[in-house]
């Protein structure tokens, strides 16, 4: 499968293009706008999530409630774009001052020198983290194929700045965290370092500030040998690190408990086998993934989200017009975005995993795909001696 996205973020709105998924999965709209709406929720986030309502139109590859095997298309409009016609209109921009100053740690700088613009908002406008909502639809999409064959991924946020909770791999439990973070501003599951993170978004909201923070990303029941040792490029935990690092603001991934790994003895970090019905592992710091294939345990990223680079109260910058230092540029924008990157992740996931899926059990609709499985997974449980 691939998808490409079109749309700037006070543009018109986000296009959809999504090519390979096979016929007859069960799609509703309704479980597109789900998940965009939990993009939009969490606390720090900023006055556009009062303007925008995010919710998809679907344009082609799917009737009836179910893929028809051709490109899907999505729309997803923008309602800010009344408010930036003359600033946004294709053809003619009338009333509207150019932006000459980079912030630090955005794409400004680097892409107006890359692409010879003499205003920033050509770069500003694309790099922005809206373009996350048409990647959030997308792995709607995937998260419709992956219920197929009772995949499940969820998201939580492990730590807001210096406040953290260090989430134990081995012991932990699915549903209590799932129904807890969907009832979370902050999709924490330690209220008391809820509490302690709600402040600390206030305190930098009052300052003019912004905070990062870090998230987990959790997928079950993911197949023995999905992805491959063969090729770099063809590496489970490779691709998934890709994908989870392309969201804007992640600047760290990490697989499993791959830092603490580091640090410690292979005899104590290593994932040792058992043999219990169809439990094979005493623990599970490798998180799921080794040799670049899934090994049928828990599939687990943490990343590490930068604190937005928009400031109310800005860090000097270059103008690029004038040629010196100056006061730096403020674009309407969030405290903290850490539990919106999470949801995001949970559609990078869900999409690689779904893609890689496919690529193992292909077939052109989907009750081909799931007989493909069935047959692996037979193979599976008698190759190791469980019971079905």
């Amino acid at each position: 499968m691939r998808f490409l996205t079109a749309g700037e973020s006070h543009g018109k709105g986000l296009l959809v293009i999504i090519e390979g998924v096979p016929a007859g999965i069960k799609i509703n709209k309704e479980d597109i706008d789900k998940e965009l709406h939990r993009r939009q929720k969490g606390y720090g986030r900023g006055k556009r999530m009062e303007i925008e309502k995010d919710m998809v139109e679907i344009i082609s590859g799917i009737r009836g409630g179910y893929t028809l095997g051709s490109p899907i298309g999505f729309l997803i409009k923008n309602k800010d774009w009344e408010n930036w016609k003359n600033v946004m209109d294709p053809e003619e921009i009338y009333d509207y001052v150019p932006v000459t100053k980079p912030r630090a740690g955005h794409a400004d700088f680097a892409g107006v020198v890359k692409y010879h613009f003499d205003d920033i908002r050509n770069i500003l406008e694309r790099a922005s983290a809206r373009e996350t909502s048409a990647r959030v639809a997308v792995g709607a999409v995937a998260k419709c194929i992956l219920r197929e064959f009772d995949i499940d991924i969820i998201s939580f946020v492990e730590g807001i700045g210096n406040i953290e909770s260090r989430f134990d791999i081995n012991n932990f439990s699915w549903d209590y965290i799932k129904n807890k973070v969907e009832n979370s501003e902050l999709r924490m599951i330690d209220d008391e370092l809820e509490e302690q993170a709600r402040k600390l978004i206030d305190e930098a909201k009052e300052t003019g500030d912004t905070l990062g923070g870090r998230f987990i990303l959790l997928a079950k029941n993911v197949p023995i040998g999905i992805g491959s040792h063969v090729h770099w490029d063809r590496r489970l935990d490779a691709l998934l690190a890709y994908a989870v690092m392309s969201i804007p603001s992640v600047k760290g991934v990490e697989i499993g408990e791959a830092f603490l790994s580091s640090r410690e003895k292979g005899s104590r970090v290593h994932d040792e086998f058992i043999n219990e019905s169809t439990k094979l592992r005493k623990t599970n710091y490798a998180g799921g993934i080794e040799g670049g294939m899934s090994n049928g345990e828990i599939i687990m990223i943490r990343a590490a989200v930068k604190p937005i680079p928009t400031l109310r109260k800005p860090l000097k910058t270059f103008d690029i017009k004038e040629k010196r230092i100056t006061e730096g540029y403020y674009e309407r924008s969030d405290v903290c975005v850490v539990t919106s990157a999470g949801v995001v992740g949970e559609a990078m996931m869900a999409w690689i995993i779904a893609d890689e899926l496919l690529k193992k059990f292909s077939g052109d609709h989907i009750e081909e795909i799931k007989l493909s499985y069935e047959n692996y997974k037979n193979y599976v449980y008698k190759r190791l001696g469980w019971k079905s």
